[in-house]
């Protein structure tokens, strides 16, 4: 039998299972099963019309519940004597979410729509293209030549732009309804306006082209074997060589088979020696040059990567990897790491490569060419593929991986594109993009790289989507955000914004992305861990198998802060773009949606007495949610909270203690502000002043000593422990007090990459192991810094100062002895 019961319930079974409810409301001794009698509800509730469950009436003290034991003979009776009292057990805590060990008729058959509302969303997967007919443009500009490459520019924020790059060395700026905005020729040769007494003409040809973001150029490779730069800005587009922004790896492919590393040192000061200062004409420099321009310029060039001309390269950051593929037999693809020092990873395919992708989530490796199959592999296995995708019946021109779906769009010269699933490894939708270029008996010439994916945050909520290249046409598609109707999707309790909800379970078959929160729920026995890619990992934390993984938990955003309900029964995720959503740690199952109060980052929740959760983050104020009984997907903010002005800066982290009935929240700089959670007002303020540079660093993690905090012989010492800079180099992924025989201590771990978790004693002592090939760590020494995110709008913060250290605050009793 599965492993869930509730799955394998028929419309028979249900007609039984509400006889057997129906018959134990009626039973002589229900009264020994009811619910606890409700709390008295308080007048804050009473005015909002809720008992003390926060279930709209009052009342509700005799509704008829099954405890396990009668649950399970009932359940055995009805499916019959296959099913193991084990999975009996665990559905019966899946229903009973409030922990409360009643289950009732209503409860089970919400639970029910949930289980199979997600059953069939999961069953019928939608393809990732939502247009039927694409939106198509035809380039003028171009004069009949193909477009090279595509690229997508996020300037000015609010718009979304696209520069295509043609053949003839043409630059067109479109608007996100492809419409044309401004044009631009690149520069030909200055000597050749001497003698035509005309502007010079670009007589060569282009490769490709790539924007780089953090400095707003375009950076465009020729046939002529030169770079060209282009400045992209509010007034237009303008070629130049002048580059601003943080250092930046610039990489190419030549037709040799060797690779091309430029890094631009320092260009805040420039990208290269003596740029002009009144000149017309872009500047010119010649390789050979280089040299004289070391202290803003690194190149490097790495030669017999493959045995035929590059053609695609790709950097991928998170793990340093620099990637590239030919058409060569013998070095297909290649992937190794920017250091050079380690072996790399070789395919050998038959016809070589024209196109490849890469998800460094699913460390999967996707390639297309001569040959019309598109191959999956594992990132470190070229001996053989993971999958093979045969439908095309021409040369496969581009792929790219669609992951809030889990799909793959490829696109063939025949101008055909095909929807496949990962998983299933089917093609989902074929579409012919019906490009008027395409005539009977007659193939367009096509782009290098047809494709460009948009997706992410986009400037005013835009949807995903893919635009796609083809001779002198540019076509429109949107793609789909969710993976069913919304109809579906709130009935699965994610709402109805469709956001790329899947929940799996097993064993992860990739990579994994970077770990943005780490939770321990000690009733369950599990570790709950979120990532950059908005996943959620399950564990159990006794055998380390995976319980479940919760993709696109919220979207594309990144996961911010965790937390759980007052039972430990539900997970609470935030989220960067001011999302939080509740979660059955059970099955994954999303059962709230909380109101956010704005867009900007979630920092940290904490749950308050009778499930209600509160929450902080850069808006600077405090919300408050009662998800006590709630019966709706979305749940109402409460912003009652009196917040407003109290806190100068963003608010980092926030942290309770039930014993004392206070709240405590740390902001950006460095205050500590502790309040009454029955008056909701602070009582006390606390902040530590560099002595040196006169500023405080910024709290980014506060922790309660909860058990010390809950003996009143204890409450004169320390009870509050802050995390104020030092100890790590990044931010705090959790933190947790041991209270051991030999005394108490404070163990941490930071995204800090080989970095150990810490151990520190009460008086800031370090105990930890040092890591591997790491030199044995310091002590806290001055000078110890931890870096911060800058929030939007924001000048980069001053440097951490000197004495910057972890710090145990105690809350003095004298001053306000109502508080203790």
């Amino acid at each position: 039998m599965d492993q869930e019961p509730g799955k394998h319930l028929t419309l028979e079974h249900l007609h039984l299972l509400r006889d057997a409810f129906d018959d134990h409301k009626m039973s002589p001794d229900r009264t020994s099963r009811r619910r606890e009698p409700h709390p008295k509800p308080t007048r804050d509730q009473r005015d909002r019309g809720t008992d003390g469950t926060g279930r709209q009436g009052g009342g509700g003290g005799d509704v008829p519940g099954m405890n396990l034991e009668d649950f399970q003979k009932v359940l055995s009776s009805v499916i019959g004597p296959g099913v193991s009292d084990d999975c009996v057990e665990r559905f019966f805590h899946e229903v009973d979410i409030d922990g409360e060990g009643l289950v009732d008729w209503p409860r089970l058959c919400s639970f029910l729509l949930r289980l199979y509302a997600e059953k069939d969303r999961s069953a019928a997967p939608r393809d990732a293209v939502v247009d039927a007919s694409p939106l198509i443009k035809h380039c003028l500009h171009n004069k009949q030549e193909a477009t090279v490459r595509v690229v997508a520019v996020h300037q000015p924020a609010s718009h979304l732009r696209y520069i295509s790059v043609s053949k003839g060395g043409r630059l067109i700026v479109w608007n996100s309804r492809l419409h044309i905005l401004q044009n631009l020729g690149l520069c030909g040769d200055p000597a050749e306006e001497a003698v035509t007494r005309r502007p010079p003409r670009f007589r060569g040809w282009t490769t490709d082209a790539v924007y780089m973001d953090n400095v707003r150029k375009i950076a465009i490779a020729t046939g002529c074997r030169d770079l060209r730069f282009v400045n992209f800005s509010a007034t237009g587009l303008s070629e130049e060589v002048v580059l601003f922004g943080r250092r930046s790896l610039l990489l190419w492919g030549d037709d040799k088979g060797g690779v091309n590393l430029m890094w631009f040192l320092n260009p805040s000061k420039g990208l290269f020696e003596g740029l002009p200062s009144e000149k017309v004409q872009p500047q010119r420099i010649y390789m050979p040059d280089l040299g004289d321009h070391s202290a803003l310029v690194s190149y490097q060039h790495v030669p017999g990567v493959h045995t035929a001309a590059v053609n695609r390269v790709l950097y991928e950051p998170e793990a340093e990897l620099l990637m590239t593929s030919s058409e060569s037999d013998d070095t297909s693809v290649v992937i190794v790491h920017t250091s050079l020092r380690r072996d790399p990873y070789v395919w050998k395919i038959h016809q070589g490569v024209r196109c490849f992708d890469y998800s460094r989530a699913l460390r999967l490796v996707v390639t297309g060419g001569f040959d019309p199959a598109v191959r999956l592999w594992n990132q470190v296995v070229p001996a053989r593929p993971v999958g093979t995708l045969r439908g095309h019946r021409a040369t496969v021109l581009d792929v790219v991986v669609y992951q809030p779906l889990g799909q793959l769009l490829s696109y063939s010269r025949d101008g055909e594109l095909r929807i496949w699933s990962l998983s299933s490894h089917r093609c989902l939708r074929t579409l012919r993009v019906a490009f008027p270029c395409f005539r009977p008996g007659h193939v367009p010439e096509q782009s290098c790289f047809p494709f460009l994916l948009v997706q992410g945050p986009l400037p005013g909520k835009a949807p995903p989507h893919l635009l796609v290249a083809c001779k002198d046409y540019l076509a429109l598609l949107r793609l789909a955000e969710g993976r069913g109707d919304d109809a579906a999707a709130a009935a699965a309790g994610g709402g109805g914004e469709g956001e790329g909800l899947e929940v799996s379970s097993g064993q992860h078959g990739g990579g994994l992305a970077p770990v943005t929160a780490a939770l321990a729920v000690p009733p369950l026995g599990l570790v709950a861990v979120g990532r950059r890619d908005s996943s959620v990992d399950v564990w159990e934390a006794a055998t380390g198998r995976r319980r479940f993984t919760v993709h696109g938990a919220h979207g594309g955003e990144e996961l911010s802060c965790m937390s759980t309900d007052a039972g430990g029964r539900r997970l609470v995720t935030g989220s960067r773009q001011g999302t939080v959503k509740v979660w059955d740690l059970l099955n994954g199952q999303n059962l709230h949606k909380l109101e956010p109060v704005s867009s900007s980052e979630v920092t940290g929740v904490t749950c308050l007495h009778g499930n209600q959760l509160l929450t902080v983050g850069w808006s600077r104020r405090v919300a408050l949610y009662d998800i006590q009984g709630a019966e709706d997907v979305y749940v109402k903010a409460d912003t009652s909270w009196k917040s407003e002005g109290v806190h100068k800066s963003d608010i980092l982290a926030v942290c309770s203690c039930p014993a004392l009935g206070v709240v405590a929240t740390a902001t950006y700089d460095g205050e500590v502000i502790v309040w009454r959670v029955d008056t909701q007002r602070p009582v006390q303020r606390l902040q530590t002043t560099d002595a040196q540079a006169g500023v405080a660093p910024p709290v980014d993690r506060l922790l309660f000593l909860q058990q010390r905090a809950a003996h009143r012989r204890w409450r004169n010492r320390a009870v509050l422990v802050s995390s104020q800079g030092g100890a790590h180099r990044g931010p705090l992924v959790c933190s947790e007090v041991l209270e051991l025989p030999r005394g108490l201590f404070l163990l941490t771990a930071s995204v800090d990459q080989g970095s150990a978790p810490s151990l520190w004693t009460a008086d800031g002592g370090r105990l930890t192991t040092t890591p591997p090939n790491r030199r044995a760590a310091e002590p806290l020494t001055p000078g110890a810094r931890q870096r911060m995110t800058t929030p939007p709008n924001r000048r980069a913060a001053e440097p951490l100062t000197p004495g910057a250290r972890q710090r145990m605050t105690t809350l003095p009793r004298s001053r306000y002895k109502y508080s203790f």
